[in-house]
């Protein structure tokens, strides 16, 4: 892991597309802010976490009767 310091307005360069910017400091919290292209996702962790649950619940909850019944109606 790279660890970086980065003062108030101070920012981070990714690659060629992404800017990450210290835009405020309040006690123990600091606001970023992220300039990268629209393509790419940006979530808080916990939020993609929550995603990638989500995906994996709905992968599980098809059946094999279920896929039966899709291959049937396709053929």
């Amino acid at each position: 892991m790279l660890v970086l310091t980065r003062k108030l307005k101070e920012a981070i360069q990714i690659g060629d597309d992404i800017e990450i910017k210290v835009l405020s400091i309040d006690g123990d919290q600091i606001k970023i802010g992220i300039d990268a292209p629209k393509h790419i996702e940006i979530h808080r962790k916990e939020v993609y976490l929550a995603i990638q649950q989500e995906n994996n619940e709905a992968a599980k909850e098809i059946s094999l009767d279920g896929l039966r019944g899709f291959i049937q109606k396709r053929s």
